[in-house]
Parts: C-alpha cells; sequence; structure tokens
C-alpha cells in the first residue's frame, strides 16, 4: 500500500507540470482548490485522454483547472480554450424558450405549427396530438433523433432550411407527442427555427440578447473569429487522429452548434446559481422547472447517458436527489471529437463543466460519473 502512495504522488507530481489552474473569480476558497485539483488529476490519469478542463463553482467562487494538451504539441487547456460544447447548446436553446416564454412573445403550449412559419409545410400530428414547443424542448414530440436529409455529396456538413422542409413533408412521428421520451437533435433544429420565427430574429441574435447579455458571456458563438480558432480546444477521434475545424449550419445551432470556454461556463453556471437574484428571475425560474416526468411516459430513450434521467426540464437533464447527491440539472454533449459535460444543483450553489478532446467512449461515461460524484461531495444534502 505505501508503494503504491509513492506511485500515486510521483505520479502526480510528475503530471503537474502539464496542469493549468485559472480562477476567472476570486477563488479563496482552500477546500475547492484542493479538492479540485487533486480529484481532477486523478480523473485525467485514469480517462488517458489527451487534454482535459475541469470547471468547478461552488458558493460563488470559481476554479478552472486544465490537464494535458489543448491541441497536439499545443500547451494544457485553460478558461480561455475554446470549446465546441455539442448537444450543451440544447440547454442554451431551452434558456431562449423560457426567455421568451417569460416576456409573452410565446408560450409552451404553442403549436409548432403556428410558430415554424412554414405554411407550405403541415407538421405531422399521431393520434390527434400536435407538436408543441414544450414538446420539442422536452424531447417529447416523437421525432426521430436525426432529420433524413438528402445532402450533397460534396458537402455533407452543409444543410438548409429547404432541407428540412422537404423532410418534415414527409415525416412520421414515433409516438404521440407528450406521451414519451426520445432524444432528439431534429426537434431542437425546428425548435431553434421556430423561435427566432417567433421573435423575427436569427436565431444567433436571440442567443447573444437573451442568454450570452444576461450572463455575461463573452466568448460563447456560434460561429469563430480567426482569434478563437487559435485557442480551439483540438478534438480526436477512436484513432486518435485529430479532427479538422467544421462548422455546422444555422439550421444546426440550437441542437449543437455552440462553442464556448470554461470561463464563460463559470460565468453562466452562476447565472443559473443566483438563486434569489431579482435580474432575469422569471427566466430562471421557467428554465429550471421541472415539465415531464419519467413516470407513465413510454417510451423514453437516449436520457439516460450521463445519469438516470427522472425529468425533463427545457433541455435539461432532471436527476432527482439519491444517496449524498442534491436534485441536479445537467446536459452532456459530444461534436467533432470533444465530449463535454455540465451540472448544476441550483439549491446547493454548485456547479460542474468538464470537457475532453477525445471520442473515447470510456472516458465519456467516466467524465459525468466523476462531475456527478463531485458534486455529490462538495454539496451533501
Amino acid at each position: 500500500m505505501v508503494k503504491m502512495v509513492q506511485a500515486l504522488q510521483a505520479a502526480l507530481v510528475s503530471l503537474a507540470v502539464c496542469l493549468s489552474v485559472t480562477a476567472p473569480a476570486s477563488a479563496d476558497d482552500a477546500l475547492l482548490k484542493d479538492m479540485v485539483s487533486f480529484q481532477g488529476q486523478i480523473a485525467f490519469m485514469q480517462m488517458k485522454v489527451p487534454g482535459m478542463v475541469l470547471a468547478v463553482v461552488r458558493n460563488g467562487e470559481s476554479i478552472v483547472v486544465g490537464y494535458g494538451e489543448r491541441a497536439d504539441g499545443a500547451r494544457e487547456p485553460d478558461g480561455d480554450t475554446v470549446i465546441r460544447v455539442g448537444s450543451i447548446s440544447k440547454a442554451f436553446a431551452g434558456q431562449v424558450l423560457a426567455s421568451l416564454t417569460a416576456d409573452g412573445t410565446v408560450r409552451l403550449s404553442d403549436r409548432l405549427q403556428d410558430r415554424l412559419g412554414w405554411p407550405s409545410v403541415m407538421v405531422p400530428k399521431k393520434d390527434g396530438r400536435e407538436i408543441t414547443l414544450l414538446d420539442l424542448a422536452t424531447h417529447g414530440s416523437g421525432l426521430p433523433r436525426e432529420v433524413a436529409l438528402e445532402r450533397d455529396p460534396a458537402r455533407p456538413d452543409l444543410v438548409s432550411r429547404e432541407m428540412y422542409k422537404v423532410a418534415l413533408k414527409d415525416q412520421g412521428l414515433l409516438f404521440a407527442p407528450g406521451t414519451g421520451l426520445h432524444y432528439s437533435n431534429y426537434a431542437f433544429d425546428l425548435l431553434g427555427e421556430a423561435l427566432s420565427n417567433s421573435a423575427g430574429k436569427p436565431y444567433a441574435q436571440l442567443l447573444q440578447e437573451r442568454v450570452f447579455a444576461p450572463a455575461g458571456l463573452k466568448d460563447t458563438a456560434v460561429r469563430l473569429s480567426d482569434a478563437q480558432k487559435a485557442r480551439l480546444f483540438q478534438g480526436h477521434g477512436p484513432d486518435g487522429k485529430a479532427y479538422p475545424l467544421t462548422e455546422v449550419s444555422d439550421m444546426q445551432a440550437a441542437a449543437s452548434g455552440l462553442f464556448s470556454t470554461p470561463n464563460d461556463m463559470v460565468r453562466w453556471l452562476k447565472w443559473h446559481l443566483d438563486r434569489f437574484g431579482r435580474d432575469d428571475a422569471e427566466m430562471r425560474t421557467l428554465d429550471h422547472a421541472t415539465y415531464r416526468v419519467r413516470d407513465g411516459l413510454d417510451p423514453v430513450s437516449g436520457l439516460d447517458e450521463s445519469g438516470h434521467m427522472d425529468a425533463m426540464g427545457l433541455g435539461w437533464v432532471v436527476m432527482n436527489p439519491a444517496d449524498a447527491r442534491p436534485l441536479v440539472l445537467q446536459k452532456a454533449g459530444g461534436r467533432q471529437g470533444t465530449l463535454s459535460y455540465i451540472a448544476f444543483s441550483p439549491a446547493r450553489g454548485v456547479g460542474v463543466f468538464i470537457s475532453i478532446n477525445a471520442f473515447d467512449f470510456a472516458a465519456g461515461a467516466a467524465m459525468p460519473a466523476f462531475a456527478n460524484e463531485l458534486i455529490s461531495q462538495l454539496a451533501p444534502r
């Protein structure tokens, strides 16, 4: 046992040269620093990925820790590293919906047919039930996971609004809206379009006005500048090869199009954890509410990968308290060689963001488990 501890200590010392600690705000909580830095080192060693970055907020204090390499041959990631957050974009879309609901622009019960702005297209229905905005935001629409598009073989990454119109005309539903839950990128593609049409503004502008500005986000975007590209967290495939940067179409921005940084994730977590703040109180209440409880829904599919889903919020997966872990809202995302996870406990003032730059699915499963356990330790019930 002594030799094992000594070996671990030696490994951690050697790893220290690959570690960076930055704090977007004062991080005077010595316990927070010690727990996050040490446990992050252990997690990074166990995952065996090229790079990892971890951001934690507790009671207003925050810390960002980076390990390994931001890109091949580069330094470790830090708070300003630009990360493709994939499906965490859905939680941002949920917040846009909460904001537009709070000011009366839309209602959660509004039909997609009325909000999409495609009069030539009949949105599918099943058993007399029509898709609502709430169905889209909770994965309860009955739409499949992905949209079947006729893509250009030369540019399969580019999709258009017209392609979606053609696909939706022939689209059947897997179940009656509101009766089940099935993870759907397709649903959030349409949600972003419906919100944009309802507000009369491009979706990227809605994000800026309704989410980024209220939370003080400075480095979160759908499109990157050259300066941001130079700070990119380089993703890697299952074979270890680096992926080139590609962008998604505007139609896919709500489902998986966002880039952000750990420092911005800290700012966003602090906005969510401002439990009694009067600014944006109505939007925050709507955004954190539970809308679809698992009990009685059939089917329930694709929502347990990062922890057992007990209910759905607006893009957020809700996990009820269990053992030492408090109630948590969480969302995972993966795209182009990066896997990320964000989770927070609104009542306990604790939040975690973590990202790795490899499509390593064993590590991808370990990542949320580590984050959920860290929340349990920092905010026990």
